[in-house]
């Protein structure tokens, strides 16, 4: 017997891969995963043993399977958070209704190049300091939701500011920095840390915030080791280690910071 696929049949399949496409990569690397695939094995075998027609097993299983939603739910409430964030934050911009979007204006061009050599400047001194730092930086993220425990400072963006903010006696170092609207929004901001079970053996707390941060938004995150002194970035739960200055002003200007 033939199947006949429709159009609806065709988009049903699409949607459904690219779900569980977006899915495995939320949870790939994480202890979440080897529970998503036992529970998936699972599945599987209580669908072979409704072909077989195995009451008493498919009754058994029926039951674990009738209160699965509830198992993944509870099993993976930080994923089901983390996807929901991700989808409020990275997915949905600032302002549907902003014509800066498509017309920066000329003040916010000319200005980003002064604020990306600030923070470059800030780096790049913190480092031969081995002064450890973390800056996260918004794109169209909202960050003002990690701000909560922090301090707001709203502050121009000066090297500066920033070295003394990450001065080990004062007492806004603990935490991130974040800069959003072109301003140091925050200061002594806790971010969530990342629930890979991957990460290097080397990386820190700062490291594992700055991924954990660019997982849930689209943020960039500037860190400054405080053992080794190296610059790294991370974006989108991915870090690029002990890279130079240079490189990290590259990398700020075609951002657009």
């Amino acid at each position: 017997m033939l199947i006949k696929l429709t159009l609806s049949d065709i988009i049903d399949i699409v949607l459904v891969a690219i779900i569980l496409f977006q899915l495995y990569k939320l949870i790939k690397g994480t202890a979440a995963y080897s529970i998503f695939i036992a529970i998936f094995i699972i599945y599987i075998f209580w669908l072979v043993v409704k072909a077989f027609k195995m009451e008493l097993m498919g009754a058994l299983l029926g039951q674990i399977i009738g209160v699965g939603v509830i198992a993944l739910i509870i099993v993976f409430q930080q994923e089901i958070r983390r996807f929901l964030i991700i989808i409020g934050n990275r997915y949905i911009e600032r302002s549907w209704f902003s014509f800066d979007r498509f017309f920066p204006s000329v003040n916010e061009r000319l200005d980003s190049p002064k604020q990306a050599e600030e923070i470059v400047r800030a780096a790049e001194a913190m480092a031969l300091k081995k002064t450890g730092a973390l800056i996260v930086i918004g794109r169209t993220s909202r960050l003002n939701i990690y701000s909560e425990a922090g301090e707001i400072l709203k502050a121009v963006i000066s090297a500066e500011l920033l070295e003394t903010i990450f001065f080990k006696n004062s007492p806004l170092h603990d935490g991130a920095v974040l800069i959003e609207d072109r301003l140091i929004f925050a200061a002594r901001c806790p971010l969530p840390i990342t629930d890979q079970i991957n990460v290097p053996n080397h990386f820190g707390m700062r490291h594992r915030a700055a991924i954990g941060i660019t997982e849930s938004t689209d943020s960039l995150a500037v860190v400054v080791s405080e053992e080794s002194g190296h610059i790294s970035v991370a974006d989108a739960g991915k870090v690029l280690e002990n890279i130079s200055p240079a490189e990290l002003r590259k990398i700020l200007l075609k951002e657009k910071i």
